[in-house]
């Protein structure tokens, strides 16, 4: 597209309408958006495809927390229908290629300019236009700004003294090689217990000869209970999912009332159509109240929080649930030491939780230790491993 001029006031000055900085799934939707109406748009992705965070997250076992038939485009009841997901839970494979489909299906990509680092985004007062620096071209001019960045696609690295003196390959899961990375026979350390490295420890502790797992704060998760979607009727699957369609419905099922879905969705407070309790945790019985968090613990995913309308609002609500999962956590791990250390105290959904498969039951495995960093601080990290 060629760029055209605007006039802004009495200065004409800018290159395009709008820059949109990211190629994730906001920066694509913001410029299909954009140029259906009028718009002239420019993505500037520091990337060399879409995808955003999926992109740059290929850790093993990364795969998305929301279900896959949420996890998706609304604007377009048409690419509803087409892409076909395979798995409840999609892997980053999988959303990546979505992220791909859509990009072509769209034709984005001639709007795109890949491999470009934003440096800095000013506004120019006196031209009334942003001013968009980046690492190798010249500014680029916009009226408007918008930074499709999201919080996930730049990674945290904390710096632990003596790192550059370590003899082995560092690996950070958000910047994850585009090659697989075999742990066969291999020592591995992960430091930190959060949400990528629960989806990456159960499966780097298949593949490595002993895993140690360095553990600040224990994070609250619960299992995904994941499933591969079903096209044929024959291979249905029983229950019922805790997002507010039948488990044992068909994909097609699923799409046919994709609009109602939709509809749920938007009404719920988390964007997400599941079946929320609208009972309080303290006005029911012990009983009943155990009854409906091991439902929502067999049934799978965040929709737990919704076990009751209190969760999140009333502290001794909130520690019913917490000690659920911290007695869930005392069953599944063998190791009463190894079990305490994994288990919570503070409040439960005051970070994001987790969703899992097969975190706890990896710390049964006898190549696997949890080291309690709280208690035993990394000092740094030596030639040949951490102390």
């Amino acid at each position: 597209m060629t760029a055209r001029a605007i006039t802004t006031g009495k200065t004409q000055s800018a290159e395009y309408d709008v820059v949109i900085v990211g190629a994730g799934f906001s920066g694509l939707y913001m410029l299909h958006r954009l140029r259906g109406a009028g718009f002239t748009a420019r993505i500037l992705e520091r990337a060399s495809d879409v995808g955003g965070t999926w992109y740059w997250n290929r850790y093993p076992g990364a795969r998305c927390d929301v279900e896959s038939m949420q996890y998706a485009y609304s604007f377009s009841p048409e690419l509803e229908q087409q892409w076909v997901w395979t798995e409840q839970y999609a892997t980053q494979p999988e959303i990546l290629s979505y992220a791909n489909h859509v990009a072509d299906r769209f034709d984005l990509r001639c709007d795109i300019q890949f491999n470009t680092d934003v440096l800095s985004a000013t506004y120019d007062e006196s031209a009334r236009c942003w001013r968009i620096e980046t690492k190798d071209g010249p500014h680029i001019s916009a009226a408007f700004c918008i930074m499709a960045t999201g919080c996930l696609s730049t990674t945290n690295t904390p710096h632990f003294e003596g790192i550059e003196t370590f003899a082995g390959t560092v690996y950070h899961t958000g910047e994850w090689p585009h090659e697989a990375v075999d742990f066969t026979d291999q020592q591995v350390g992960i430091i930190g217990t959060g949400s990528s490295a629960i989806q990456s420890i159960p499966v780097i502790a298949e593949q490595a000869r002993h895993l140690y797992v360095f553990q600040r704060t224990p994070h609250y998760t619960v299992p995904a209970r994941n499933r591969y979607l079903q096209s044929d009727p024959e291979t249905r699957h029983s229950g019922r999912s805790a997002y507010g369609f039948d488990v044992d419905l068909t994909i097609e099922e699923i799409k046919a009332d994709y609009a109602g879905l939709r509809e749920r969705a938007r009404n719920m407070f988390a964007a997400l159509a599941f079946t929320p309790n609208r009972k309080s945790a303290l006005e029911v019985s012990e009983s009943e109240r155990q009854r409906e968090f091991e439902a929502r613990w067999q049934s799978g995913g965040v929709p737990f929080q919704g076990a009751f309308i209190d969760l999140v609002s009333d502290r001794q609500a909130n520690e019913t649930a917490a000690r659920f999962v911290r007695q869930k956590i005392g069953e599944t791990v063998h190791d009463p030491v190894v079990a305490k250390a994994l288990m919570p105290t503070y409040t439960f959904g005051c970070k994001r939780l987790a969703v899992d498969t097969g975190y706890y039951e990896t710390y049964n495995r006898t190549n696997v230790t949890l080291v309690d960093v709280s208690r035993s601080p990394i000092e740094r990290i030596t030639p040949n491993g951490v102390r």
